[in-house]
């Protein structure tokens, strides 16, 4: 016992001495350096940073309610064609280089838009089909009809028969989206079906390069990729205010953009094909300046002597400032809301003209001028007088000829189509969709025409 107290004694004095020591020799104070940076001067500022504000609003809209109103309501859709093609392989061993058949499969998606079993979809999600597949989300397929089409805005409307009453997507108004607006897309990507994305409209009217029939599309930062051609892109109510249609990227994949057919427009086009059969273009009768594009507005070339923009009163070097109260800033935005009217609608275009600002109210005219890429011709419906010369029920007129093949052979302007491929055409834009058709599936053309001096000839092409 006695041991042990002896060595807590020396112990004791043997800490004081060396703290003794220590401040002896080490008198400066002992600094401790921290890790973490050094925090930032602040000071009070009259705004909330951005990132505030996104995360704010991504927190308030809820954007579950629209993605289960929609998700049973867009499907799968398989376009089947057949394809003839001669194996090389054939040819070089003397097997006669016969046709043979294969069997092509593309994908894509499409949005129901009635309980009856209406769908919309892309033109090119089903082009050149020979069997359409249409499969829900609960997984049953069905055969789908293809009522009709419209190339030049990519719009497709399919039909399938069934007893149920199926859940659809109702139609907005597409003028009314605003830009930073929440949107979804919903559709099969990569055959992934019900698939879901966010995000906010980027801009609207917007017209691509390359693209040389739709320039009115709605863009947005939704992720969108191959099979999402044809989807459903709605609001926050869960309404359709677009229908998916392409993407901006070099690889082929979603890389921040992604582009809309308008609601208006699929919506009129959809009702021109189940009224019409075809779709009723309609026109303002006039031509556009594009030279000067610093400027606010649409500014008028030229008037046409029989268009409404002439009884109305429009003339050349009028800057077309709105269409019913729709702000226009260029020519997209005019042409998308031409595309959403029919032929007789009447449209107030509020124009400026030297400095002062009118509004002319204007009855809208019909497209009947049509061009082939295929044949690189400019066709156009005969009037009234031509079908009564001629005896026909339809056909289309040769305006301008750039193919060396027609030329060739004498077809000039002012010969009239009257059969593709033994089939009767009833005006210049079926013409045009029966030629470019039989190219796309790489079958010959076989075009029947009157010649200038009334006479039937026929021809063919590869």
């Amino acid at each position: 016992m006695k041991k042990i107290a002896v060595l807590l004694v020396v112990a004791i004095l043997g800490g004081i001495t060396s703290l003794s020591g220590y401040r002896l020799f080490f008198s400066d104070a002992i600094v401790v350096e921290r890790t973490t940076s050094e925090s930032f001067k602040t000071a009070p500022v009259s705004y909330t940073p951005a990132i505030h504000k996104m995360n704010s609003i991504s927190s308030s809209v809820d954007l579950t309610t629209a993605a289960e109103n929609t998700v049973n309501s867009v499907v799968h859709v398989k376009n089947i064609s057949i394809i003839s093609q001669v194996n090389p392989i054939d040819i070089f061993f003397g097997n006669g280089g016969r046709e043979k058949q294969y069997e092509q499969v593309g994908t894509g998606s499409g949005v129901i838009i009635s309980q009856d079993g209406y769908i919309v979809t892309n033109y090119h999600v089903i082009a050149g089909a020979t069997q359409i597949e249409v499969t829900l989300n609960n997984r049953q397929k069905y055969a789908a009809q293809l009522v009709g089409d419209d190339k030049e805005n990519d719009i497709a409307l399919l039909k399938i028969d069934t007893d149920d009453e199926l859940a659809y997507i109702p139609f907005a108004n597409s003028n009314t989206l605003q830009i930073g607006e929440w949107v979804l897309a919903v559709g099969n990507p990569y055959n992934l079906t019900s698939t879901v994305t966010a995000g906010i409209v980027s801009a609207k009217g917007r017209d691509l390069e390359g693209n040389r029939n739709i320039d009115s599309f709605i863009q947005t930062d939704a992720a969108v990729n191959p099979g999402n051609s044809g989807g459903a892109l709605v609001n926050t109510r869960g309404e359709l205010v677009g229908v998916n249609t392409a993407i901006s990227s070099k690889t082929g994949s979603f890389v921040g953009y992604s582009f809309a057919v308008p609601s208006n427009i699929a919506k009129k086009i959809v009702d021109d094909l189940l009224e019409f059969g075809a779709v009723q273009e309609a026109i303002l009768g006039i031509r556009i300046d594009q030279r000067n594009e610093q400027i606010d507005g649409v500014k008028i070339a030229s008037v046409n002597d029989d268009g409404g923009a002439k009884k109305s009163g429009l003339q050349s070097d009028d800057v077309i400032k709105k269409v019913n109260n729709v702000k226009i800033s260029k020519f997209s935005e005019l042409r998308g809301q031409l595309t959403a009217k029919r032929p007789g609608d009447f449209v107030n275009i509020t124009i400026e003209r030297k400095g002062e600002f009118l509004t002319k109210r204007v009855e809208l005219g019909k497209k009947n001028l049509f061009i082939s890429e295929t044949l690189n011709v400019h066709l156009k419906d005969l009037t009234e007088k031509e079908l009564k010369n001629y005896n026909l029920s339809g056909g289309a007129k040769i305006i301008s000829n750039r193919n060396k093949n027609l030329h060739y052979y004498g077809v000039k302007e002012g010969y009239i189509i009257t059969k593709v491929n033994k089939k009767v055409v009833l005006n210049a834009k079926q013409t045009v969709e029966q030629i470019d058709a039989s190219n796309l599936r790489g079958t010959p053309i076989y075009l029947e025409v009157i010649n200038l001096d009334g006479e039937k000839e026929r021809y063919a092409f590869r």
